[in-house]
């Protein structure tokens, strides 16, 4: 039953990832493999996605850890980033400015959960679906798909044959990726200092940022990742256009499957019947930060 329902969702990965390559190849620039044969560079980044994660499944379920599925994901981000523009004949400012911030991004995330895990012992999420291959492999082929849709646009970009200047659009989506990555990184920093000096069984943080937001980490990173799509936008031909769907998924991950959702409902479950966390929510949005008040 278990190979079943795996199979069933690896298959639904893989057809999710074929129309993401269909999209981001469109008039993206060919790889040379000889004798002839050409593959497009897109293409190419999503078995490196792929590859990686399976590569990184097999000593990852022999010694039934998690440890280094976040950092695995980041180095599959750099993988793809970096092949992307080394492979690309053609590159512009934009070019480089996607694929330094998507880089700068993956190591900073990768390490910073990479060294939350390690001090915590485990993470809850893989305590049970460690132990069977094939649930395990859901999770580490559902990170190389991640791995593509989200990086999709700017890759895209990269390799795209259709040119043009970075310009004012281009500086806009810079901004906003430096306001969201900021964001981002305070938080968890802030979270991170509160988890040294407090017992979160028994206290949740409110403070910094987190009095603007439940989720102000949340928050910078659907922002940084919107930047990320508008850099890329005036790079994108025909039907790579649908790579923009990256900030999207972004959202969706975050407030529908894995983050906001299940954090929320640990918190409702640990602090359900204490007043000050019900005034806390009562007060505090649950993404978008208040400005005032």
């Amino acid at each position: 039953m278990q190979f079943f329902r795996a199979l069933s969702i690896h298959l639904v990965v893989f057809v999710l990832a074929i129309a993401m390559v269909w999209a981001g190849s469109d008039g993206g620039q060919l790889l040379n493999l000889g004798l002839d044969n050409r593959v497009s560079i897109f293409a190419s980044c999503a078995l490196i996605a792929f590859i990686v994660q399976w590569i990184a499944l097999i000593p990852a379920y022999l010694l039934k850890t998690e440890h280094f599925y976040d950092l695995t994901g980041g180095a599959t981000y750099l993988a793809v980033i970096i092949f992307a523009y080394t492979q690309s004949e053609q590159t512009d400012t934009r070019s480089l400015i996607l694929t330094c911030l998507v880089a700068i991004w993956a190591m900073r995330l990768a390490g910073f959960l990479f060294l939350r895990v390690r001090k915590q012992g485990s993470d809850s999420r893989f305590d049970e679906i460690k132990l069977n291959f094939w649930r395990f492999s859901i999770a580490w082929t559902v990170q190389g798909l991640w791995v593509l849709i989200t990086a999709g646009a700017a890759i895209a970009a990269i390799t795209s044959s259709h040119k043009s200047d970075f310009g004012w659009v281009g500086a806009v989506g810079l901004v906003l990726w430096l306001i969201g990555f900021s964001i981002e990184a305070v938080a968890d920093n802030q979270k991170r200092v509160f988890k040294q000096q407090k017992d979160t069984q028994t206290e949740f943080i409110q403070s910094g940022l987190w009095s603007r937001s439940r989720h102000p980490n949340y928050f910078g990173e659907i922002l940084l990742w919107v930047g990320v799509a508008i850099i890329a936008y005036p790079a994108l031909y025909q039907w790579q256009v649908m790579t923009l769907i990256s900030p999207l998924f972004v959202i969706l991950l975050l407030t529908k499957i894995s983050g906001i959702s299940l954090q929320e409902e640990q918190a409702n479950e640990r602090w359900a019947d204490d007043p000050e966390y019900q005034a806390y929510k009562k007060r505090t949005p649950v993404l978008i930060p208040k400005l005032f008040g």
